[in-house]
């Protein structure tokens, strides 16, 4: 399974703290040998000031009690800039452990400024000392502490670009403490920024793009919302090509948010024919089993990839978790997704066949022949196909379902006001661009 795995294409997009977690899975799973991975964490550590973790890796990795000199006098010198910006920061840290004097805060950042100067002789000194404060905290693995920090120094901060990275420093540690519903809303007030039309350059926008749905893979396969989010995120045009163009690596993700999507989104159709176009700078078994059922009517080929889409996803950091089912309660999202999955070979399949041998569909759907038939009678009840189980025979026989021409002309309007619209807006985008240089 190491060849699907996407921790090289992934982690040079994160913050160093956020690759973490996905080398302690890696670790868990065995996927690659033991001493490899801790390596890689003393060498992610070595950048970040939490050098009593990484002196607990060195002993485990050389089996000691002894640890580098280096080791030794960096801790020294973390311990004494932690006390040094401790004591420039004390002044604001104080004002802000003042319940009473903070209510005096208001949205207005320039009555703020004006406030603490005059009140409490805080300037712009303090201000920044609380940014490399909280910063520093982070490095040191102090999450907690540092969001707080980075929200307080975010109502205070008037440089654009300082406020902006305290926002990055803030997202990352929410993520990191598992703050699913809070971390969502930094990410969604991160996205506004870098979509507003005076985000810096074109490039730094979409570098910032591609951070920004690396990043939210933590986010929308956690939350209970999550599959939907990140259908309505990677989906729109802007952030599409530049999964197209930067990250073609993502469609995995969305494509298993397709598949375990409890509606099936308008946008279906659209994203198979990208992932068509993609098939030649990426493909894996979920992207795979979708093009064998939607483009290549691969049927048997499609079965095979899901028994590989069921590994993928048990050895993705991402993939393998809890989602909610139909029921409402919840399960692995590889059994929704191989239900799922099911489901979209059942419905492909009897588009195209009118009458269907059942212990041919059992094979095609990869389970026995009572499981399959109790699976379709099931399926048939809770769902509009207009099909009959014959049990004497062992055969499925479909309805001919002629379309509403009146229904057929509504949707094609649709969808020409759509694309119309998109056009529009990509003009626009490429309008103001232009005007901006």
């Amino acid at each position: 399974m190491a060849n699907y795995d996407l921790t090289t294409r992934i982690a040079p997009n994160l913050d160093r703290h956020l690759v973490f977690p996905l080398l302690e899975f890696l670790q868990d799973r065995q996927m690659y040998d033991d001493d490899h991975i801790l390596k890689a964490k003393i060498e992610l550590l070595n950048k970040t000031n939490m050098v009593d973790y990484a002196m607990d890796i060195h002993k485990s990795l050389y089996h000691t009690e002894e640890v580098p000199q280096d080791m030794v006098e960096r801790r020294v010198e973390v311990v004494a800039r932690l006390k040094s910006l401790e004591e420039a920061a004390a002044p604001l840290v104080s004002f802000l452990q003042n319940a009473a004097a903070v209510q005096e805060l208001r949205a207005d950042k320039q009555y703020n400024l004006q406030m603490l100067n005059e009140k409490y002789q805080i300037g712009s000194v303090q201000i920044e000392a609380l940014y490399q404060y909280a910063k520093f905290q982070f490095e040191c693995g102090n999450y907690s502490g540092a969001a707080d920090y980075l929200y307080q120094y975010r109502a205070l901060c008037t440089n654009s670009e300082r406020s902006l990275s305290a926002l990055w420093g803030k997202l990352a540690a929410e993520i990191l403490m598992q703050n699913w519903d809070i971390a969502l809303e930094e990410l969604n007030r991160l996205k506004e920024i870098i979509d507003s039309k005076n985000f810096a350059s074109p490039l730094n926008q979409v570098q910032s793009r591609i951070w920004l749905m690396h990043w939210s893979l933590f986010i929308f396969f956690n939350h209970d919302n999550g599959r939907t989010l990140i259908i309505d995120l990677f989906n729109q045009d802007k952030y599409l090509n530049v999964i197209q163009t930067s990250a073609p690596h993502l469609l995995r993700y969305l494509a298993t948010a397709f598949v375990v999507n409890k509606r099936r989104r308008p946008q279906f159709k659209d994203f198979i024919k990208v992932l068509q176009q993609e098939q030649h700078s990426y493909k894996d078994p979920i992207t795979e089993f979708l093009a064998c059922v939607y483009v290549n009517y691969d049927f048997d080929g499609a079965q095979k990839k899901m028994r590989e889409c069921e590994e993928v996803i048990l050895n993705d950091p991402f993939l393998c978790k809890r989602v909610e089912d139909s029921n409402f309660s919840t399960v692995p999202l590889r059994d929704e997704f191989l239900e799922n999955a099911r489901l979209f070979i059942f419905e492909t399949y009897c588009r195209i066949h009118q009458r269907i041998d059942m212990r041919v569909l059992s094979e095609k759907l990869n389970l026995n022949y009572e499981e399959a038939e109790r699976w379709i009678v099931n399926l048939i009840r809770g769902s509009k196909l207009d099909a009959k189980i014959d049990s004497q025979t062992g055969t499925v026989t479909m309805e001919p379902n002629h379309p509403n021409v009146y229904e057929q002309l509504i949707d094609h309007t649709k969808a020409l006001n759509g694309r119309t619209y998109k056009l529009v807006s990509q003009l626009l985008e490429h309008a103001q661009a232009q005007a901006a240089r």
